[in-house]
């Protein structure tokens, strides 16, 4: 999601100032997406800059305030029509933290699987704890937030798992291949030496 999306969309149900956006944000999304009041007024001043919001003076108080235009409903309705695109995933530091962990000489591949887990099962005990707090209807934005991260925890763990078997069988189909090479170079050796006996001694 990026911010001037969601900015615009806090903005299209009336004007606000910089601070008030931020809290509005974290409130609906229960602080998982936690941003700089920096990055907010950057945001709002290129949002203002693509004529997409305006400044309307300030609030008594001395808070900029900005409200959003004809062209930034236009374009908040027109995210809000099209998908999250899945052609260029987010980088997943778990799964490059797992895949540099395979053959690596300070780490072992199985303990930071375990670790992870145990994190990850600690994570999902704390979403439970918020929903169980959670008012079903004063808290539908944040409830909706929490179910999507129980289920990218539950599709974590599925994953680790899977990656526990993979790792078990790749490392027996590695001793498996290694002990046929053994035999293989051992019936070779076998058969050499039964050649060098079959051969007729050299008259002397």
């Amino acid at each position: 999601m990026s911010v001037r999306h969601g900015l615009l969309t806090l903005l299209a149900d009336g004007p606000s100032y910089g601070y008030q956006l931020r809290a509005r944000l974290e409130d609906q999304t229960g602080g998982t997406w936690p941003l700089n009041i920096g990055q907010i007024y950057t945001t709002l001043t290129r949002l203002q800059r693509d004529g997409l919001v305006a400044a309307v003076g300030d609030d008594g108080a001395g808070h900029a305030t900005y409200q959003i235009t004809d062209a930034g409903r236009g374009a908040v309705a027109d995210w809000f029509r099209s998908p999250v695109s899945r052609a260029a995933p987010a980088r997943d530091e778990l799964a490059i933290k797992l895949a540099l962990a395979v053959g690596s000489p300070v780490a072992d591949v199985r303990d930071v699987i375990q670790v992870q887990r145990t994190a990850t099962m600690r994570a999902m005990q704390e979403y439970a704890r918020l929903k169980a707090g959670a008012d079903p209807v004063d808290d539908l934005s944040w409830l909706l937030v929490l179910d999507s991260l129980v289920f990218q925890a539950e599709a974590e763990i599925r994953w680790l798992d899977h990656s526990e078997a993979r790792l078990a069988r790749a490392a027996h189909q590695r001793t498996t291949t290694a002990t046929t090479a053994d035999a293989a170079a051992g019936t070779a050796t076998d058969a050499d030496a039964d050649a060098v006996a079959d051969e007729p001694e050299v008259a002397r």
